[in-house]
């Protein structure tokens, strides 16, 4: 089973970053409501970075290095 890192980007501007199996049902559970607290308030515009791995494990570790990152960071990766 492959796993997902994905960015989507919020109608604030902001930046959420998370994990999944599913890409689309995934981002359909954020539009809907029932997917991350974070998008409370504010709407999840579209997916703008993602990044296929192996594991959960890995996904993971991964999804905690970008959480870390500068927003500067973080649109660098998206723009690469």
């Amino acid at each position: 089973m492959s796993w997902f890192v994905y960015i989507i980007e919020g109608s604030d501007n902001s930046l959420y970053t998370g994990i999944t199996t599913d890409l689309e049902r995934r981002f359909q559970q954020h539009l809907k409501g029932s997917g991350a607290k974070y998008f409370y308030g504010r709407k999840p515009v579209k997916i703008v970075y993602s990044e296929n791995h192996e594991d959960r494990s890995s996904a993971s570790v991964r999804e905690a290095a970008i959480k870390k990152l500068s927003r500067q960071q973080k649109e660098k990766l998206i723009q690469a």
